[in-house]
Order: C-alpha cells, then structure tokens, then sequence
C-alpha cells in the first residue's frame, strides 16, 4: 500500500528541493543563511547520538570525579568523530548509495552477513540504551513505574517515526527541536552552578591526567564518542536529500554539508562539555559520589534547587527520545542496505521494545545498562570506521568528492586511535583485576 502524505508537508518538502536546487546552480539571490538554510537537518539527526542517555552517565561521571579535568577530551573526540561524519555525508553525496549498500556490493557475502549481524546488535543495544534513558526520565518527572514509562516511551517514538511519511523536513525539524531543548536545559543548568570559567578554558585546551583512573575514563569518553550507527545513518540521510550529478554542485552541495556537520557537532559537544562542567561545579566541587542517573536528579534537587532537577529530567527525556528515534531509523538502514530487505519501521520498534521491557521488568540497573551498550558499541566500531575510510579515498567510486591526501591521513589516523582505544576499552572492561 503506497505511503498516504499530507499534501502541504509534502509541498513544504518539494518547495525545499527547489531552493536547494536554485542555490546549487548559482540562481538563487537569497541571503546567505536563507540559502544555508534547505541543507541543515542531516548532521542534526546523527548529532543526537553524541548526546544520548549513554554520554550523560558518562560525562556525569567524568565530572564528578575529576572535575573539569576531561574537557580537552571531549573537545579532542568530537572533532574526530565530526571528520568522519563529513566522510559519512560525502558517501552518500558523491555515489547516491549509503555505508552498507556499498558494504554489500564490495564484500563477499559471509563478510556481509556477518557484519549486518554486527550492526544489528549495535543498533539494538544503542536503542536499548536509549529506549531506558527515556523511560528513565519519565519515572523520575513524573513518578511513573518504569514499566510504564517504557510503554509510554514506545507510543512516542512510534509517533516521531511516523512522521517519514510527510518527508524529510518535519522529521528533521522535529529531532532537532529535541536537541535544542538538551542545548537550551545545559544552558539553563550552566547557569545554575556557577562554574569556573578560567579553569574550564584551561582544561579544555591543555591535555593532562590526574592519575590512572582518569585515563581509564578518558578512554571510555573517547572510545565511545563515535557510533557506528551514526555513521551508517548519515550516510543515508544525504544519499538521496538533494540529488545533483555535475561535479561542481556537488563540490557546493557538500560545502554546505560541511557546514551543517559543524554547527550541529558543535551543539552536540558544547552539551557534553555542559554536562561535565555542570557535574563537575555540583558533584566535584561538593565531594558527592554519582553513579547513576537516579542518583544524579534526586542529588542536584538539594544542592541547586528542585528547578535543576526538573531540568535535567527534561534534558535526559529528550535525549532519550530522540535518539530511539534515531537509532531505529539507523537499524533501518542498516538492515536495508545490507540485505537489501526492509521491514515497517513499527516492526524493528516492537522488536526493541520486548527487550527493553524485560530489562525493566527483571530490574536491572538502567546506568549499569548504558555502560554495557557502550561495550557492544565498541565492536562494531572498526566495521564502520574502516570501510567508511576505504571507500571516501577511492578515486573511481567517489568523482570529484575523493578524498584529499591529508583528509585521509587525519581520518585514518582517528579510525586507528578511536579502535585501539575501543579495544583497550573492552580488555580493561573484561579482563582488569
């Protein structure tokens, strides 16, 4: 049955296209953020998993045991996984077809199975993960079993998702109107704490450690910085937005794409460094131990005022919600582009669901779930990382949008350093005394 639109969204979406056509072809005569304008949403949408419930329990803890310490960190990790969010978007770009589309017609067909197997379980436990940080949010605002707040989180994210069928635009709208209200409640907590600035610019540019507790924890925020499901999304969100086949509106339609990576991994970073620096000037500063998201809301309500409470829960109940959204849409992609085989997006919801809701029903610690879905993420990040790079430097598939030399050699040299520390991340998660 063919997908039932709304004719003034769909519109709205075609009056999109056409001006980001008129823009590329040098016929438009609009200013230059009206002209910006139809191509910001894609990075906007893989940004939300670079703040999800899993990047608060961890930049949380990372404040409240070592203060502003971790700051350069997170300023290091983000502009890594920036570059390879570009690399993401030029694929889709400059070829029309996404990550695992190119996986499945590169790669024998064992490889490629076993890597959708891979990436399935990545994007399951990325939605696991968040699936619980919303739920967890609603039970801490609203008092709501967590039982309940999982169902009432899954009526939500169908809705969100449900929004596809209108087009692109409300969907983008929609996901970055929830990263603008993380961003608008770290302001407000910013606010609230009253940091020290000095020492926040200090450590955001000057790299050191306290001792090895703090390098351990360093590893663990880098290490998982980069979602391999981000990648594969990304991708897909630019490989048929806005279509063009002369080199030279490509060169501009991914200039503007760059743009659109910046500001929206500039957001995403300034709020993982707002949750640190708010953990760090609350918990550090008070000698409070945290260790968990519980713990965290119930402990900034007596220090700071019930308003910092509410407005952490609102910031996680975002996050947790659109990045579900997110990570559904990726679980998508990825089983699409690998088995060229898709599945109505209700389905892969309520597949997540069952899961989610055994987790809560057996009463397991949602923190201590957050951490491990960090784990699984580790393993699937070489299997993003490395084929992403492969492909962006390959001259006959990629046109005019190949890689340079240096792009190559920095994108190169971050896939080599986020894996070797993944790894390091799983030996002292499994094997340290």
């Amino acid at each position: 049955m063919p997908k039932r639109t709304n004719p003034s969204t769909r519109m709205q979406s075609s009056s999109t296209l056409k001006s980001a056509k008129a823009v590329l072809s040098g016929r438009s005569k609009k200013g230059w953020f009206a002209r910006l304008l139809p191509f910001l949403g894609p990075a906007f949408i893989a940004s939300i998993a670079y703040v999800d419930p899993g990047n608060f329990a961890t930049n949380i803890q990372g404040g409240a045991q070592f203060g502003y310490e971790l700051l350069w960190v997170i300023l290091g990790s983000n502009l890594m996984a920036m570059l390879l969010q570009a690399l993401s978007a030029k694929l889709g770009i400059a070829t029309g077809k996404n990550l695992a589309e190119h996986c499945r017609e590169r790669f024998s067909r064992p490889v490629v199975w076993a890597m959708w197997v891979l990436m399935e379980l990545v994007a399951m436990a990325t939605d696991l993960a968040e699936f619980l940080g919303a739920a967890v949010a609603l039970n801490l605002l609203f008092g709501l079993p967590l039982w309940i707040a999982g169902l009432l989180t899954a009526v939500i994210t169908f809705l969100i998702l449900g929004l596809e069928r209108y087009g692109f635009r409300p969907l983008e709208a929609v996901i970055t109107g929830f990263l603008a209200v993380i961003a608008v409640s770290y302001i407000i907590e910013i606010f609230l704490v009253h940091p020290d600035w000095g020492l926040i610019a200090h450590d955001t540019f000057v790299p050191h450690f306290t001792n090895s507790e703090s390098i351990l924890l360093a590893t663990g925020i880098l290490g998982a910085t980069v979602m391999p499901h981000a990648i594969f999304l990304h991708s897909a969100l630019t490989q048929g937005r806005v279509v063009v086949k002369k080199p030279e509106q490509q060169r501009r339609l991914f200039r503007f794409e760059i743009i659109d990576v910046a500001i929206a991994m500039l957001i995403a970073s300034s709020v993982n460094a707002a949750m640190l620096i708010t953990s760090a000037a609350t918990f550090f500063k008070t000698g409070t131990n945290v260790g968990t998201l519980q713990q965290a809301y119930l402990t900034l309500q007596p220090l700071l005022g019930r308003a910092a409470g509410v407005v952490f829960g609102v910031a996680l109940l975002a996050s947790g919600l659109s990045s579900s959204s997110v990570g559904t849409m990726a679980g998508q992609v990825i089983m699409q582009g690998f088995l060229h085989f898709h599945i109505p997006p209700w389905i892969r919801r309520i597949v997540t669901i069952v899961p989610s809701l055994i987790v809560i029903g057996i009463g397991f610690d949602p923190t201590r779930t957050l951490v491990i879905s960090q784990v699984v993420l580790s393993f699937g990040l070489p299997f993003a990382i490395i084929p992403l790079v492969r492909f962006t430097s390959d001259k006959g598939l990629m046109g005019v949008l190949v890689n340079k030399r240096v792009t190559t050699l920095l994108a190169g040299l971050s896939a080599v350093l986020i894996v070797a520390l993944n790894f390091f991340l799983l030996y002292q998660t499994f094997f340290r005394k």
